[in-house]
């Protein structure tokens, strides 16, 4: 779930994306809430107007909600009689991972199809990263993160592979003194892959790369 908040340019509204935008969809609008759904009626993700009657917020941009501040929309939501909910607890959206697997994409002459390890789960990611290889350990973006530069990661393809998040460069990640190169960010092997990426020490690994 990506969770935003702008008073300037929306007012006291709250905008929770659950999903991608869908070919069909439908809104119900039920008192200060509105709930999008997909045409099986599963929601794709709510706008919460006046959201400072039901829960302060702050902050611009993306913004990270409370479990308090997850329950008492929830709350909202059913009192107001829509389907669905927020969920309570999410994984991290950014992750160290291993590349596991690494292959050449079959339609193209720069991509390759990488499985990569993160601990208790693998996804299949296309990358087109130069210094993309095996072994490596990497940052990756998974299915429901928000970029720097507002852009959201959901499952995909490049040229009819399935693409489960993205690899992430230095300069993706908004990272300061990242460089204008191609190239994903490699992290040091010692970290092991599932752990949580760690923005505020990942200046120092860009300077050591540089």
């Amino acid at each position: 779930m990506i969770t935003s908040y702008n008073k300037a340019a929306w007012g006291d509204t709250l905008i929770a994306v659950l999903a991608p935008d869908q070919p069909e969809q439908t809104v119900k609008t039920a008192g200060a809430i509105a709930g999008i759904y997909d045409a099986k009626g599963n929601p794709l993700g709510f706008n919460f107007f006046n959201v400072s009657a039901v829960v302060p917020i702050e902050g611009r941009g993306q913004v990270t909600l409370t479990e308090t501040q997850r329950l008492a929309l929830n709350d909202a939501i059913t009192a107001a009689g829509l389907p669905g909910a927020l969920p309570l607890a999410e994984s991290p959206k950014f992750v160290i991972g291993k590349i596991v697997a690494f292959k050449a994409h079959p339609k193209s002459d720069h991509l390759h199809i990488t499985q990569v390890d993160f601990g208790s789960f693998q996804k299949q990611i296309v990358c087109g990263a130069p210094n993309a290889a095996l072994g490596e350990t990497v940052v990756a973006a998974l299915p429901g993160a928000m970029m720097p530069d507002g852009k959201i990661i959901w499952p995909g393809e490049l040229m009819g592979v399935e693409s489960d998040g993205m690899l992430s460069s230095a300069r993706e990640l908004g990272i300061p003194g990242a460089p204008d190169k191609r190239g994903i960010l490699l992290m040091p092997d010692s970290l092991p892959a599932g752990t949580p990426f760690d923005f505020t020490k990942a200046e120092a690994v860009v300077a050591a790369q540089a």
